[in-house]
């Protein structure tokens, strides 16, 4: 079984060497709450924020809360379907979140800053390096980096789609130790007859029963999303060898609780404990693939249970057109994915070489030639 239904010792040992924290609230966790409005729950939100920030922390926030802001401030009753009204709201209410986020951030002594990203920041690589340094120079200025999609312009192809994404990519993109997700329910829980069964205190690995057992949107009028898309996140996080936290953010003085060690929410850890590197993160989460080059089974062991390069020798087919130096997705005999890297040739080369000797390569591409097709150091796995 892959999960527990209590803590065994596993956040006491993963919040150790906690510095840097990914916080992701949700439009929900900014509506009225006990006659509190939008603008006492930011305050409420950032004076804990400030509490975790005199601990040392350095703390990134994801926010929701741009269109259920413009709904308010537009006096829109539903939640708007067609693009441009999603839109005409969300730069409508994102103006007005920001003065609440650097009111609350001015009285306590610091700044925020509004980061509005597309997937296209980030899966572009001369953007992600612009928005990884932004990021750290915020943060080492002592500002609050404030983060939403960019709604107003975002149409479906440069959608990250849910703001759990969007928080799992930046914080993999920042290298965060710790990624939290505040959401309205203390966790994640089995699946009963009538409700919600026990909570899973602690899941190592992701699996399709897990998912399955996430259900789907919770089919609220602000929110989009539901826990499945904070199970994704969770995914993605801990392939990264970093810890994702689920936790109830009704009351944000679970921060303090989460921080404190105490057995609240869902925990997600990492399987394997090594956090990955920085360009093999990008590889994994933010490339674009070229094309594809398929292997047969030997070469699929040699490089998922030895570690290996991957050789012409093992390639049994090429799919697609890509340059030198291209990203490609190396798929298995079964056609799944199993890698992905950055190759040393073209498809046409690859085509020629392919299921040839390592030796015969200089004579077949007709001058000096590498080994491998990609090196072990440009690949990552991705089963």
């Amino acid at each position: 079984m892959n999960f527990s239904y209590q803590d065994k010792g596993e956040r006491a040992a993963l919040l150790k060497g906690v510095r840097r924290v990914v916080i992701k609230i949700g439009t929900r966790l900014l509506t009225a709450r006990d006659g509190a409005g939008k603008g006492q729950r930011v305050e409420e939100i950032i004076a804990r924020i400030a509490e975790l920030r005199t601990r040392g922390l350095e703390i990134i926030l994801v926010s929701s809360g741009a269109i259920g802001t413009g709904m308010s401030v537009l006096g829109t009753p539903r939640r708007p379907r067609s693009i441009p009204e999603l839109q005409a709201h969300a730069a409508v209410g994102q103006c007005q979140l920001m003065y609440l986020y650097e009111t609350a951030c001015d009285r306590h002594g610091f700044h925020c800053a509004q980061l509005l990203l597309t997937a296209a920041d980030v899966h572009d690589r001369e953007r992600h390096l612009n928005v990884s340094n932004c990021l750290s120079e915020l943060l080492a200025s002592g500002v609050l980096p404030v983060i939403n999609e960019n709604d107003s312009v975002s149409v479906e192809e440069i959608k990250f789609g849910d703001n759990d994404t969007l928080a799992a990519l930046v914080a993999t993109m920042a290298r965060a130790d710790l990624t939290i997700l505040l959401t309205t329910i203390d966790g994640m829980r089995e699946p009963a007859a009538t409700g919600f069964g026990a909570r899973l205190s602690v899941v190592t690995g992701v699996t399709p029963k897990l998912k399955a057992m996430a259900g789907g949107t919770d089919g609220n009028e602000l929110s989009t999303g539901g826990m499945i898309t904070k199970v994704r996140a969770a995914e993605l996080v801990t392939r990264a060898g970093e810890p994702l936290w689920i936790a109830d953010g009704r009351d944000f003085a679970i921060l303090a609780s989460i921080l404190n060690g105490a057995d609240v929410g869902t925990l997600f850890v990492p399987v394997k404990r090594a956090r990955m590197s920085g360009s093999k993160r990008y590889l994994a989460f933010f490339s674009r693939p070229a094309g594809e080059v398929v292997v047969d089974a030997g070469a699929e062991r040699a490089l998922c249970e030895a570690g290996k390069s991957l050789l012409p020798s093992g390639i049994q087919a090429v799919r697609g057109t890509f340059r030198r130096g291209a990203t490609v997705r190396v798929m298995g005999p079964g056609g799944n994915e199993i890698a992905r890297g950055v190759t040393n040739y073209d498809a046409a080369e690859v085509e020629r070489i392919m299921g040839r000797r390592s030796d015969e390569v200089a004579s077949l591409i007709g001058g000096d030639a590498y080994q491998e097709v990609i090196h072990r150091d440009h690949l990552v796995l991705m089963k």
